[in-house]
């Protein structure tokens, strides 16, 4: 019987949610029928159930609760194995993968890597731009440390410092009627059409049409993977884009129009690592990143 890693994720993360819906949706960023599916599939291969569900609760058998902490116990040896083996690597690759999505700019970069020169000579950082399709700035994948904007997934696979706190503003054609207000009401937005993050971009995609300050959902006219594709969507008149004020001189541009909105609760800019990610490298980083922005 083979059983993959990745199965006892998903067994684990049902047993501490106990709950498909928050295991799929807030931990795992797979859909409940996939979730359910390689549950059962756990379940064929050790021929016994694993859970009894009902419509309203989810309960783990006397064999789900025997597999639950060797489960657990499986996944930190394989996690320490991969930290094993990144330690190991560090010593012959001197490269620090750094995630992104919108530009960073803030003067943060060129202070980071001046820092980083200083505390690790001949550590070099490379920078990897990341769509909004994937809600972990690469962390899930190949980067080691992100400069995100938060909401950034939860439940323990992710820490984060918050670097900087910037308002909201909004991005809007040359030519919209609230052009020349100086500053603009997010009530005067309601009704506007917006440029959204893709739906796997999850709770940040939420965060900037500004649903946290809504009764109802933001009409959203398009969807844009890039801060580029955002604002040629907003510029060709679309509709308009929540940005943070910061992002809103990066990005300047003849065809737009970018004026900060009152009524929301302010933006955050956080550097972002794998929990348990003790490197030096990335604890320099991180310690560089909130030093720069509070000097």
């Amino acid at each position: 019987m083979d059983v993959h890693l990745r199965d006892l994720r998903y067994f684990v993360a049902v047993a501490e949610e106990l709950s498909f819906t928050r295991a799929a949706s807030g931990r795992l960023f797979v859909s409940q029928p996939t979730l359910s599916k390689q549950i059962r599939q756990l379940e064929l291969s050790f021929r016994t159930a694993l859970f009894e569900r009902d419509r309203r609760t989810v309960t783990l058998t006397a064999a789900g609760s025997a597999l639950l902490p060797h489960a657990r116990q499986m996944i930190e040896q394989w996690e320490g194995a991969q930290r094993a083996v990144a330690d190991a690597a560090a010593t012959q690759h001197t490269t620090l993968t750094v995630g992104f999505q919108t530009s960073i700019g803030r003067g943060l970069i060129p202070a980071v890597t001046a820092t980083m020169e200083k505390l690790l000579p001949g550590w070099r950082l490379q920078f990897r731009q990341v769509t909004w399709a994937d809600p972990t700035v690469g962390l899930a994948g190949d980067v080691d440390v992100a400069v995100a904007w938060l909401p950034v997934p939860t439940g323990g696979d992710f820490s984060h410092k918050v670097i900087t706190r910037e308002d909201r503003w909004v991005a809007l054609p040359a030519d919209h009627h609230l052009a020349d207000c100086p500053v603009i009401s997010f009530e005067d937005l309601a009704d506007e059409p917006f440029i959204a993050l893709p739906a796997a971009a999850g709770a940040l995609r939420e965060f900037w049409v500004g649903n946290d300050h809504r009764r109802t959902p933001a009409r959203i006219a398009a969807t844009a993977e890039t801060a580029d594709e955002t604002f040629e969507a907003v510029a060709s008149g679309l509709g308009i884009a929540l940005l943070s004020a910061g992002n809103a001189e990066i990005y300047n541009r003849v065809d737009l129009i970018c004026r900060p909105v009152t009524g929301l609760s302010p933006s955050e800019l956080a550097v972002v690592w794998r929990t348990g990610d003790h490197r030096e490298a990335v604890r320099v980083f991180i310690d560089a990143c909130c030093l720069c922005t509070t000097a």
